[in-house]
Parts: C-alpha cells; sequence; structure tokens
C-alpha cells in the first residue's frame, strides 16, 4: 500500500466450497480461497489488500466459518463490504459477516483453537450428491473400537507421528475433544484443538479408520503417539470429508 494512506481492519468470517480450490493459500498458478478474496477486495478498495486467514486448509477442504482480517483503506460500511464482496466473489465462497476489528486482532495469532469436523459415508452405495464431502467406506466400521482409540489421543500430546511436513516450531497440541458418533450411514468426527499440524486432522482419521477396521488397535494407536515418527502410520484421509466449523477466539 502506498505510505500515508490511514489503514482500517477488517474481520472477515466465509463459508467455501473446497472442491475447486488449491486450498487456502495463494499459489502461483492456482485457483485458491485466499488469491480470490485478495482480488476482489482490491478491486474494491482501489489499492493492493492482503487477507490473511487464521490457517490455511488444504486442496478440496471446505469451511463453514473460515476467518480472516484485512486492512484496507477505504471507509466503506462493513456490511456493504460484504455485500459488495458477495456480488463479486465466486459461487463457491462467500462472506457470512464483515464487521471492524481493532488494530490489534489478528486471525491467526488471536486465535484460540479451532473445531473441524470429519464425515465418513460407511455404506455399501457410494453417494452422488454428498460425493465432495464424504470419504467413502464399504466396509462397514466398529465405531466403538475408534471411540475406545480416539480417548488415547486426548490431551496435551507431541502429536509429531500425525503430522506432514511443516515449518511448525513445536508439534505439541492440546487435542481437547475428540468426538466419534454414527449418524445412520455416516460417522461424524469432531476435532478440538488449541491448533493444528499440518494434515493432523486427516492423519488422525486416517489411524482411526484402520482402528475401526480392525487392522489396528488402540495400543498400536498410543505406540504411534509415543514414536512421534510417521513410518510405520497409516495413510490420511482424503481431504472431502473435512470441513472447519468454527474458529475460537
Amino acid at each position: 500500500m502506498s505510505r500515508g494512506l490511514s489503514l482500517r481492519r477488517i474481520k472477515l468470517t466465509l463459508e467455501y466450497d473446497g472442491t475447486a480450490f488449491s486450498g487456502w493459500q495463494v499459489q502461483p498458478d492456482q485457483r485458491t480461497v485466499q488469491g480470490v478474496l485478495q482480488e476482489n477486495l482490491s478491486a474494491m478498495m482501489g489499492s493492493e489488500i492482503r487477507v490473511i486467514g487464521s490457517g490455511r486448509t488444504d486442496a478440496g477442504v471446505h469451511a463453514l466459518a473460515q476467518v480472516a482480517h484485512a486492512d484496507v483503506t477505504r471507509d466503506i460500511p462493513a456490511v456493504n463490504i460484504m455485500m459488495g464482496l458477495n456480488s463479486a466473489l465466486p459461487a463457491d465462497v462467500r462472506v457470512l459477516e464483515c464487521a471492524d476489528a481493532t488494530g490489534s486482532f489478528h486471525a491467526q495469532r488471536s486465535a484460540t483453537g479451532k473445531i473441524y469436523r470429519y464425515i465418513i459415508l460407511n455404506a455399501f452405495h457410494p453417494t452422488a450428491l454428498d460425493r465432495h464431502r464424504v470419504w467413502h467406506l464399504r466396509q462397514s466400521l466398529d465405531v466403538a473400537a475408534m471411540q475406545k482409540s480416539a480417548a488415547c489421543l486426548v490431551g496435551e500430546h507431541d502429536f509429531a507421528a500425525f503430522k506432514s511436513a511443516g515449518d511448525e516450531t513445536t508439534t505439541v497440541r492440546d487435542l481437547r475433544k475428540l468426538d466419534i458418533e454414527r449418524e445412520g450411514d455416516r460417522i461424524v468426527l469432531i476435532f478440538e484443538a488449541n491448533g493444528f499440524l499440518k494434515h493432523m486432522v486427516r492423519n488422525l482419521t486416517g489411524a482411526l479408520v484402520e482402528t475401526g477396521r480392525g487392522k489396528l488397535t488402540d495400543g498400536d494407536i498410543k505406540n504411534l503417539l509415543v514414536s512421534g515418527s510417521r513410518k510405520n502410520a497409516p495413510k490420511k484421509a482424503p481431504p472431502q470429508g473435512l470441513t472447519l466449523i468454527r474458529v475460537q477466539y
């Protein structure tokens, strides 16, 4: 931005279908959520605007309430910014709320936790309408076994065995909740933590599915957690079943 312009911080709450996005973060020659937001907000403000999200979501991952902030220069009412963006943005991303924020608010650094949901369709037949929202698994899963293994993971642990390559300074996270329930032919997993490592939810889900298949036990999950290594870890779950539900402040 040009020097001398008065900056005003806004907070955006966003919903998006991640199917056709290469994730949140701007990448060269890729369609990303951050990219389309910055493009349209910059056009509205008449200057280059950077949008900072609470964190990255992978390609194919969805969000019900992602949070971001931006410093803008024009004195447009927040509700008009929301309406203007929604009239210009592609149909797979929407601004649910726009509000003025203090200069100390930071979408990522101010966050105290996040909640993710992962949905498994555990049925013989796949789904046409929700194929981008669930992981379809035909083999019946033992939810009780998955719940028993999940209990081993709750609390503050070093989750190095459940992360993909990244630049985190520490791999210790407080997994405050990991609930697993069967709802008809769907198995719903809810993860709440003070923060998540790269691919952590998908890696955890992949391991828990193996316990549901009877290929791993809760003891194996404990050993994997203690090992701190992905050498013998199961494959991560695919992205389409994952949704960011809420960012906590």
